[in-house]
């Protein structure tokens, strides 16, 4: 193998050094990014609760009924 050929390989190899790097890097990024979208969503919908009628007219009667 003469020299134009060992800059060649040599060259090649850096070149695939530098885009398993940057492919890498990129899939990391991406990565990160999904978190961060994960993380700031909102919940569609929580409910509350569910708040019910509370009849007083007839629950002060009778509670007023054993009072006495």
């Amino acid at each position: 193998m003469n020299s134009a050929e060992q800059a060649v390989k040599n060259a090649l190899a850096a070149v695939a050094t530098a885009r398993a790097l940057r492919q890498r890097d990129a899939d990391e990024r991406r990565k990160t990014f999904q978190r961060i979208q994960l993380a700031s969503q909102k919940p569609l919908y929580i409910p509350r609760g569910v708040q019910l009628r509370l009849d007083l007219t007839e629950q002060a009667s009778s509670h007023s009924q054993k009072l006495s």
